[in-house]
């Protein structure tokens, strides 16, 4: 195979849905590494969550006018779509993750975070108050027993529990940004869903921190990210430009494309990059007992998404075959079938 051929596959399958999910979850998983660095310093959540807020919002508004193309009126069409996405799935998710990083480990805060799939599923079954399926009872069993695992009530590992009340707040966030993200609108683009709800989550954070209802500290020091010491400044542009202006976008290209259930699915590795990220940058893991936990956590979400799915096709066959069954009672174009008032 020629290394053109090699070249435009990787186009391709980065161009695909399921591509800019991965993509996403491995630049959104180096949030957490970059914040550490500085809370270690001396920055507070909200203060993190402000700069890198607006340092995004700002390089997106650009791209994001030329996107609207003078169509103003897409604003005013969607701005509850956009301030929902921005005070929620924006500011809320991201200001209640770097708290639960102030306080836990980045591996298990992110795992705390991301039980919003499983939350969905949950969700959803209220909703329609049907019965859950075998896998989805088996898979919610292994998250809920892998959480008990994370947050080790045995004590061999200090929980604080603080933080853990962080985490599952971010995660309730994250539920609804899946909704909002995956809700298929092609009126908006994403660049401006992204551009819109950056601005308005940086709106909030800014009023929080100016009223004094959110703690607003910011350090110069230097941080450290892996061997390497570096200016404060390094891991905030790698906030703003790779955690939230790519990831975002990429993020909202991918829920569209791919649905919220199966976005939410891929979005799990951002588990493991987190991981991986904290452990090259900060020298950072969970204890032996949470990776496991957090394993039976992944798997119990996987159980539940592909039960999902799996449902999904058969419930899209069923409804292929009962359409394929009307179409049989409608009458022949040619020959069209005598009316009763005629018989």
């Amino acid at each position: 195979m020629s290394a053109a051929t090699n070249r435009a596959g990787a186009a391709g399958f980065m161009a695909s849905g399921l591509g800019l999910a991965l993509f996403s979850s491995a630049v959104f998983g180096l949030s957490g590494s970059f914040a550490k660095s500085l809370l270690e310093t001396g920055w507070t959540p909200g203060a993190a969550v402000a700069i890198r807020l607006s340092g995004a919002a700002l390089i997106l508004v650009i791209p994001a006018v030329v996107a609207l193309r003078g169509r103003w009126h897409q604003l005013k069409d969607n701005w509850l779509t956009i301030l929902l996405f921005g005070v929620i799935g924006v500011a809320g998710c991201q200001l209640f993750y770097f708290n639960a990083v102030s306080r836990l480990s980045v591996g298990v805060a992110l795992l705390l975070e991301y039980l919003a799939p499983t939350m969905i599923v949950l969700w959803l079954w209220a909703a329609s108050r049907r019965r859950p399926r075998k896998l989805t009872a088996i898979g919610t069993l292994l998250s809920l027993g892998g959480l008990v695992l994370v947050l080790d009530l045995t004590g061999a590992v200090t929980v604080d529990f603080v933080g853990v009340l962080w985490g599952m707040a971010a995660a309730v966030c994250l539920v609804i940004y899946f909704f909002i993200t995956a809700k298929q609108n092609d009126t908006l683009p994403p660049i401006v869903l992204a551009s819109g709800g950056l601005m308005a989550g940086s709106i909030l954070i800014w009023t929080a921190g100016g009223t004094g209802l959110l703690s607003m500290t910011f350090a110069n020091a230097d941080v450290q990210l892996g061997p390497w010491t570096t200016p404060w400044w390094v891991s905030i542009a790698g906030l703003v430009v790779l955690s939230t202006v790519l990831s975002y976008v990429t993020g909202i290209m991918a829920a569209r494309s791919l649905g919220s259930k199966v976005a939410s699915f891929v979005s799990l590795t951002e588990v493991l990059f987190a991981v991986v990220w904290a452990w090259l940058l900060l020298a950072e893991l969970p204890g032996a007992i949470q990776l496991v936990g957090g394993m039976l956590i992944v798997c119990g979400v996987i159980l539940v998404r592909l039960d999902e799915l799996r449902a999904g096709k058969r419930d899209a066959a069923e409804s292929a075959n009962f359409r394929a069954a009307r179409e049989l009672d409608h009458a022949n174009d040619v020959e069209p079938v005598p009316s009763e008032r005629v018989l």
